[in-house]
């Protein structure tokens, strides 16, 4: 786990700590970083154009025009005393080898799903459950503002272990978004705590 520690204008000691936003294609990804961020925040979107159909699944509502081909980034103050940098994940498949060094150096990450296209999730949890070490919780967006389906009927259909956290999240709510990181920075402090002989 790597973060950093400075004294900040209040003479208190400020903790920087980068979070991964990771998720299958059009999850919402790019709209939760922005929805947090501080900062106008950065992405490399580009238009989706003529070359990608057949190659990327558009969502269901088919408004999609642009897609991240690199990252999504933005900063928020989760507290006075802890910064987090965030960085989006790009969703397609062809992108999916920058997920290690997006990865690297993180406190954790947070899996958003899409009920709707569920199976743009597998690849996203089976990443961090088996070539990560990064703690991570599943947030399931809320398109259209609605719970689709039971989070237990999600946690089953995910295969998920007991121990991930799962919440519902509307990725276009800032507030929302808020209390998905926070539940982030609680899970792994929490299993920091356990990993820590006391």
């Amino acid at each position: 786990m790597d973060s950093s520690s400075y004294p900040s204008e209040t003479g208190l000691l400020t903790i920087s700590a980068k979070i991964v936003i990771a998720g299958g294609f059009g999850v919402g990804k790019t709209t939760m970083v922005g929805s947090v961020s501080e900062v106008p925040p950065l992405n490399n979107e580009a238009w989706m154009t003529e070359a990608s159909e057949g190659v990327d699944d558009l969502p269901p509502n088919g408004k999609k025009s642009t897609t991240t081909v690199a990252m999504d980034f933005g900063r928020i103050s989760l507290h006075s005393d802890l910064l987090l940098y965030l960085f989006g994940t790009p969703g397609q498949p062809r992108f999916w080898f920058l997920w290690d060094d997006l990865s690297r150096g993180a406190l954790g990450a947070i899996v958003l799903v899409d009920t709707r296209r569920i199976d743009e999730s597998f690849a996203a949890i089976n990443y961090f459950e088996n070539d990560s070490d990064l703690p991570f919780i599943v947030a399931v967006n809320l398109f259209d503002g609605e719970l689709r389906h039971e989070l237990d009927e999600v946690r089953d259909a995910l295969a998920l272990s007991p121990d991930t956290p799962l919440i519902a999240c509307d990725a276009r709510d800032r507030a929302s978004s808020v209390e998905a990181l926070r539940e982030l920075v609680t899970h792994t402090l929490a299993l920091a705590k356990v990993s820590t002989p006391g």
